[in-house]
């Protein structure tokens, strides 16, 4: 059996590969986020496009956007199977369950977060990402994505649904930024306090700055 076999059988290494796989998507997070901030500047998408474009055609860039891509997959499968294993160690509930006194609803729910967000995810690539992309492959030339964004967030179901999906991004990253440290062994009662204020602000800081994104656009902040 190979390492990668014997990691996904074993619940340890499920979990050492949730934690790995999603402290890199909390760096693509970061960059995201930067990169969609430049719309604040309300320079009509001069910033935005320029480093969009960067984005899109370096070449490592656009290598570590498969890498990506497969990091997205192998969080989303491994989260499913450790959900079912946890299910399947419990397939009769307890008579009395105080789960609350334990642990906190959001951390008891990251399946169902997790669904949300994959369902939000393939929103939002089926509006930007796959368009520009199959049209990169097809004539070699980018979509204009701030033109894309202008009109897309003039749709107010579709403002609605980017922030339900930021606020089930917000709950998800409360637990699972701090349990990617629990998970590596990175915790000690010294930078708890630390790792918990940061995973905190995080977990506030970037769903806001996604949010703000299509509630700008559509009260015309940015234009």
């Amino acid at each position: 059996m190979s390492w990668f076999s014997q990691t996904l059988t074993s619940s340890i290494g499920r979990k050492l590969l949730m934690a790995l796989t999603g402290l890199f998507l909390i760096s693509f997070l970061v960059v995201h986020a930067t990169i969609n901030a430049m719309i604040f500047y309300n320079d009509g998408g001069e910033t935005f496009t320029h480093w969009g474009h960067f984005m899109a055609t370096n070449p490592i860039i656009r290598t570590l956007e498969i890498v990506l891509v497969a990091g997205f997959i192998l969080h989303i499968v491994d989260g499913l199977m450790l959900w079912k294993s946890n299910r399947d160690a419990r397939p009769v509930k307890y008579a009395v369950n105080n789960a609350a006194a334990n642990s906190t609803w959001y951390s008891r729910s990251m399946g169902l977060l997790g669904t949300l967000l994959l369902i939000f995810l393939v929103v939002h690539t089926s509006h930007f990402w796959i368009p520009n992309r199959t049209n990169q492959f097809a004539t070699g030339e980018e979509l204009d994505l701030y033109q894309m964004m202008l009109t897309t967030f003039q749709n107010p179901i579709v403002v609605l649904i980017y922030i339900l999906g930021c606020i089930s991004l917000f709950w998800h990253l409360l637990h699972g930024f701090k349990s990617a440290f629990q998970s590596l062994g990175l915790n000690h009662v010294k930078y708890n306090g630390m790792i918990s204020f940061l995973g905190t602000a995080f977990s506030i800081v970037v769903p806001i700055l996604f949010a703000l994104m299509p509630i700008a656009i559509y009260l015309g902040w940015v234009k």
